[in-house]
């Protein structure tokens, strides 16, 4: 039987130009699992956050953006995969910028080290997985 669910690119205006210069969704939804691409660090002004704090609070907030659009929000995520280029070094910081986001239940976590992401300066990439309408908020 096929499924009904049809797929929907979510793209907020503030990412219009990423979408149009990259090729990619900030999120794409099929019933109620949204799959957020990475987010990093970068403001709307193109800066690039200083250290992994602030990296993390814009990457968050830009996450919190684009589930909004889908009709969703940061309680309906149930997975997160977070790219790290120092792991060892920044994962207290990282997680305690977390933890301001996420209320309990928390959402499954992956981190993982790399050694590059998209510019030199960039610390952090998250990227989620939620299901809307599945959170406590």
């Amino acid at each position: 039987m096929a499924s009904t669910a049809k797929r929907q690119s979510i793209v907020p205006p503030a990412f219009q130009a990423w979408h149009d210069t990259y090729h990619f969704s900030p999120a794409t939804r099929v019933g109620d699992t949204i799959w957020v691409s990475g987010q990093v660090g970068v403001d709307t002004q193109m800066k690039v956050g200083e250290g992994v704090e602030e990296q993390a609070r814009i990457a968050f907030d830009s996450l919190k953006s684009i589930l909004a659009a889908a009709g969703a929000c940061l309680a309906d995520v149930v997975e997160l995969t977070t790219f790290h280029t120092n792991l060892q070094a920044d994962i207290e910081r990282f997680s305690a910028v977390k933890d301001e986001y996420f209320p309990r239940p928390f959402p499954s976590w992956t981190a993982v080290g790399v050694s590059q992401l998209a510019l030199p300066e960039m610390c952090i990439e998250i990227r989620a997985v939620a299901v809307a309408g599945s959170g406590e908020a």
